[in-house]
């Protein structure tokens, strides 16, 4: 190919990408402004899921009616394939590296982005958000604009744990449709996201057993049958006409290509979505044009007669699905960046253009999908020009190193929990074929292999499962982190400590990783290194490195300095259950008893399911003379948390105490076999005693 045509080709491929859409066929009239709009999103759906895409297997008769009355894009895809990036493309109708949101941690959409909701309630509109799961949460800035920012599930649970509780759909629609109701008689705008299809899936009966041979398709069949009473009156004429859309975030690759879940690739089981639009201008009937996550903004402000605005120094790269179709097509940009700032892999974008998938990576491919829908064939030899082209013309701003902030360690836990791996990773100045995620997919499976044995308590194995990974790749923190949880979980704290030591050693750290550190140390009785380890740690002001240091100068005995960080923390975070618990330990430590019972309930009244909450409280309220009290809370505490080895040895010994013998031997016998003896040795010695003179 002559240079001339190689340059010319390429200026093509930056102006169909950076330019604004162009201008199309004469739109049709606005409809009348102040149509309601209902947006949901459903968590990880694939394309092919539902039955209004030919899927068989599938019973999702609410969307299936939904699709049968409205329009139906077939060929719809998103831009990132993660949940946090993929949903603020859709609000915000800007590509990734626009908005600046490039992965579920880390990153905080700016509040002068011009949001549906920011636009929306500056025209009037009620508008409400009820979210299913932690990668939407407020603290990531998708609440801008929002009257109610529903995010109501329980904060600060067994982070260390992978657990993080989620809302079932159900639930979330029964809050949305409250809401609804509530507003009536205003212009509305109501965003309703469910989680249930994301994994780990654990459908609801009679979903469970119908599909027990599936139970991703009965997660999807759940998340249908949640939705029929917000739908059904629409659907039937009860609801006054609104203009509904309905997509999925993004897909899930069930196995397909090597990956379990999705995050890595950008592959057609994880990209391409499905895309309903119902409603006043939407015509019934299926439509093959390219649509994207980014044509659903101006697509709904065209519906209710309302400019799309136009972001300080950006160009919108979407068009209104309303409109007649662009007689150039649409291009699309996509990425995957989980794994690079996570695992520091590879970066992948791409692009696609009049059915053709140009992937960017060490190792490149190009995919022609009409002819190749389940991209088997990488036609990167025969369109290595083409490809050569479109690489070279990706925007320069979409490219690493994006700007990344200081990711919060309790939401590292949470979305490692959810199946986002999360870390820091150290940055690289270029990636080689080593690095290309398609060589490390095996990396991969270990990785959701550790968690799940984790998860499902069998920890040798998840410990000899991380080794291998820190052995397969010394420079990813991710498995020093996984190593080290996982010896911790079983007790092997040094172990556990020499692991993360060796790690920092390396290099191979992540904020998260220095904060086990510094917390093992505290708990091992160093807490002056513990101090050292976590100050430079706290300039970031998130909550858990606050907590972190709190905890650590409280065991340094520096009580006052410790309060006074948690008061630091609560005037930022006041709803913070962990920053409560901290303070209610803090001020059992001073001796301020009633402080303590206060701190301590009011954290449990923030979340229940705080196992060293209930602990404290128990204390507090046994020194303050209400010792049925205190049973009753240090055994919601080992209920929760079987191994909380303090709380056992309080019910047990204060239970003896008040001739409740037989609740005394049952913590008691827990307390003897399970404690790690380099830390309760004297206790334990103690406890076999006294269970030697209460035998059953």
């Amino acid at each position: 190919m002559s240079k001339q045509l190689f340059a010319a080709l390429a200026a093509l491929a930056l102006l169909a990408l950076a330019a604004a859409a162009p201008p199309a066929a004469k739109a049709p009239a606005r409809p009348a402004p102040r149509g309601d709009i209902v947006l949901i999103t459903i968590d990880t759906l694939r394309a092919d899921a539902p039955g209004f895409a030919g899927n068989r297997r599938s019973q999702t008769p609410v969307l299936d009616r939904l699709a049968g009355q409205g329009r139906v894009f077939t060929n719809t895809h998103a831009h990132n394939v993660v949940t946090l990036p993929s949903h603020t493309n859709i609000l915000t109708g800007l590509y990734p590296f626009q908005h600046g949101v490039r992965d579920n941690s880390g990153f905080r959409l700016p509040a002068n982005v011009p949001t549906l909701a920011t636009v929306l309630k500056g025209a009037g509109y009620a508008t409400g958000a009820f979210v299913g799961a932690f990668p939407l949460d407020s603290q990531f800035g998708l609440n801008h604009g929002f009257d109610v920012y529903d995010d109501h599930y329980p904060k600060g649970s067994n982070d260390t744990d992978f657990m993080m509780a989620e809302r079932r759909g159900d639930e979330v629609v029964r809050l949305a449709l409250a809401w609804w109701r509530q507003q009536k008689g205003r212009p509305r705008f109501l965003w309703v996201h469910l989680y249930d299809p994301h994994a780990p899936y654990a459908p609801p009966e009679p979903f469970a057993s119908r599909f027990k041979d599936n139970l991703y398709l009965g997660e999807v069949a759940a998340a249908d049958s949640f939705l029929a009473s917000l739908l059904g009156p629409f659907l039937d004429g009860r609801e006054k006409p609104a203009l509904v859309v309905v997509t999925g975030d993004h897909g899930e690759a069930l196995g397909e290509h090597g990956e379990q879940s999705h995050g890595l690739f950008a592959y057609e089981p994880t990209l391409k979505v499905p895309l309903v639009v119902w409603g006043k201008g939407a015509a019934p009937g299926r439509d093959a044009r390219p649509a994207r996550h980014v044509d659903i903004f101006p697509t709904v402000l065209q519906a209710v007669g309302i400019d799309v605005p136009a972001p300080r120094g950006l160009r919108r790269p979407g068009r209104s699905l309303l409109a007649p179709p662009a007689a150039d097509g649409s291009d699309s940009y996509f990425e995957a960046l989980s794994a690079t700032l996570n695992r520091g892999w590879a970066p992948l974008r791409g692009l696609l253009r009049n059915g053709t998938k140009f992937i960017a990576l060490p190792l490149p491919e190009v995919y022609e999908l009409p002819k190749d829908p389940g991209e088997r064939t990488n036609r990167i030899d025969q369109q290595r020009a083409a490809a050569r082209g479109i690489f070279a013309a990706l925007p320069k701003e979409s490219a690493w190193p994006p700007r990344r902030d200081a990711t919060r360690p309790e939401d590292e836990a949470r979305l490692q929990s959810l199946g986002y791996l999360v870390g820091t990773a150290a940055l690289k100045e270029s990636y080689g074929p080593e690095d290309d995620p398609k060589r490390l997919i095996q990396l991969d499976t270990k990785v959701h292999d550790v968690i799940d044995f984790y998860m499902h308590g069998r920890m040798d194995d998840a410990v000899k499962l991380a080794r291998e990974l820190v052995t397969a790749r010394p420079s990813m923190a991710l498995g020093h982190s996984l190593l080290a949880q996982s010896l911790l979980q079983a007790g092997r704290t040094r172990e556990a400590l020499d692991v993360m030591l060796n790690a920092r050693k390396l290099g191979a750290t992540t904020d998260a990783l220095l904060r086990q550190l510094g917390l093992t140390l505290s708990e091992l009785g160093r807490a002056s290194e513990a101090i050292e380890i976590l100050r430079p740690l706290i300039a970031t002001g998130d909550p858990q490195s606050l907590n972190a240091y709190a905890l650590a100068l409280s065991e340094a005995g520096k009580q006052k300095e410790a309060a006074d960080v948690l008061q630091r923390l609560l005037k930022a975070e006041p709803d913070d259950p962990k920053a409560w618990e901290q303070l209610g330990l803090v001020e059992l430590r001073l001796g301020h008893w009633a402080q303590a019972r206060d701190r301590s309930r009011h954290s449990l009244e923030l979340n229940r399911r705080l196992p060293l909450a209930w602990n404290n409280l128990g204390v507090a309220v046994y020194q303050l003379g209400q010792k049925d009290e205190a049973l009753d809370a240090w055994q919601k505490a080992v209920d929760l948390k079987p191994d909380l080895w303090d709380a056992l040895w309080n019910l047990g010994t204060k239970a003896a105490e008040q001739g409740k013998i037989e609740q005394a031997r049952k913590a008691l016998a827990q307390f003897a076999a399970g404690a790690p003896p380099d830390r309760y040795r004297a206790d334990i010695e103690k406890a076999k005693a006294f269970l030697a003179q209460v035998k059953p």
